[in-house]
């Protein structure tokens, strides 16, 4: 067997999303800051995915409910 799984599923999923002038603002000048820092000259569109992960992951309520849903879901055979 090999050390490396499987990978997941990479498929990308388009997503649509409305924002307010105000996010959109601040989301600009991330991305700016953004490439300035790293001199890169990402989009906001390439960066949003990885905020997204970065504050999931960063939820630890939001980790916590995933396991007690995950244990539940286990213990009740679904």
């Amino acid at each position: 067997m090999l050390k490396l799984a499987k990978l997941p599923d990479r498929t990308p999923i388009k997503i649509a999303l409305t924002i307010t002038p105000d996010l959109a603002k601040l989301l600009g000048d991330y991305t700016a800051i953004y490439n300035r820092t790293y001199g890169d000259k990402a989009e906001m569109a390439e960066l949003l995915p990885a905020m997204l992960e970065a504050f999931l992951a960063s939820d630890r309520a939001f980790a916590k409910m995933r396991r007690d849903i995950a244990t539940s879901e286990q213990s009740s055979g679904g």
